[in-house]
């Protein structure tokens, strides 16, 4: 993975086809302990929204490859007392070897890459969350040996989640289905880029308003809540609107019978998804969460060049 030494992560669309299965082989290399690197690097953790996966499977991460994190608290950074984020770019770039920023506007991310050398990874945004797709396409490639050919269906909202699916699965080539309320739509640039994606795969990426349609065959049924952190002000006016894309049983007699169900968690049960379907048979969730540890370690490795 030289090619992506170096390299910054924003969004799905800074890895090939070729760059993301690679990523995923050496992510399974790595769980099974085929691979054992020793990176005496430092990575940064800059997090202005609450995380519980993302923040422990970093540093689960960065440890298990002999690095070091430092978790930078915003609350004690002058960039919390308005310090313009070029000036903060450009001193962590002199201190740190890599840094994770899980933020609001995808704009910042961006910023730091542009004014900094080291690579930047969007541990979350507002528009994308790349990291995460990358563990639930490892998940997926576990339980079917393969990508190519499958098809995602995901329900809720056109959220950071939809986006960087839509992406992740073009790129592999796979078909996915985005089913959402109205109002509640995926961003249309980034409808656009997918399309376009997957139209040189031969695939397909379908917006649509129906459950029943959107789940029909799939593989992989997927659901995340129904408002995200920053919105949980609009969540009662939001609960009549999502009902009918509330991930159960019913729901999944409709996909392949061989299907999985994954989250991204965390889970609102009996909102987005039944209990009895988080915690059934189908349910691969908690690998799903496992792997956002061994997806970013390949990450890690692959950009800081780690041997």
């Amino acid at each position: 993975m030289s090619g992506l030494q170096g390299r910054d992560l924003l969004s799905m669309t800074d890895l090939s086809a070729e760059e993301t299965l690679a990523l995923l082989q050496l992510a399974a290399d790595l769980k099974q302990g085929k691979i054992k690197p020793n990176c005496h690097k430092t990575l940064g953790l800059l997090f202005y929204k609450a995380s519980t996966r993302t923040r422990v499977s970093f540093f689960a991460a960065m440890s298990q490859i002999g690095g070091q994190v430092i978790d930078l608290n915003i609350g004690a950074m002058q960039i919390g007392r308005g310090e313009p984020l070029a000036d903060t770019a450009r001193v962590l770039d002199r201190y740190l070897d890599v840094l994770a920023i899980r933020t609001f506007e995808q704009s910042d991310v961006e910023t730091f890459a542009k004014y900094a050398q080291m690579p930047i990874i969007n541990a979350l945004t507002d528009l994308e969350h790349p990291c995460q797709v990358l563990a639930d396409l490892q998940t997926v490639r576990e339980c079917f040996g393969q990508l190519a050919g499958l098809k995602l269906a995901y329900f809720g909202d056109g959220n950071n989640m939809a986006h960087s699916l839509m992406l992740g699965c073009a790129t592999v080539g796979m078909d996915i289905s985005i089913a959402c309320p109205a109002n509640f739509t995926p961003d249309p640039q980034i409808v656009d880029r997918a399309r376009s994606i997957a139209a040189s795969k031969g695939t397909q990426v379908l917006i649509t308003r129906s459950p029943q349609e959107a789940v029909n065959g799939a593989q992989v049924v997927y659901t995340d809540v129904w408002a995200s952190m920053g919105q949980e002000t609009e969540s009662d006016a939001r609960m009549p609107v999502f009902a009918p894309y509330q991930v159960n049983q019913e729901l999944l007699t409709l996909a392949d019978p061989n299907s999985i169900v994954l989250h991204c968690l965390p889970a609102h049960r009996g909102e987005e998804i039944t209990d009895d379907v988080l915690e059934g048979a189908k349910s691969r969730v908690w690998d799903q969460a496992e792997n956002r540890m061994h997806a970013q370690k390949a990450l890690l490795v692959s950009v800081l060049g780690a041997e």
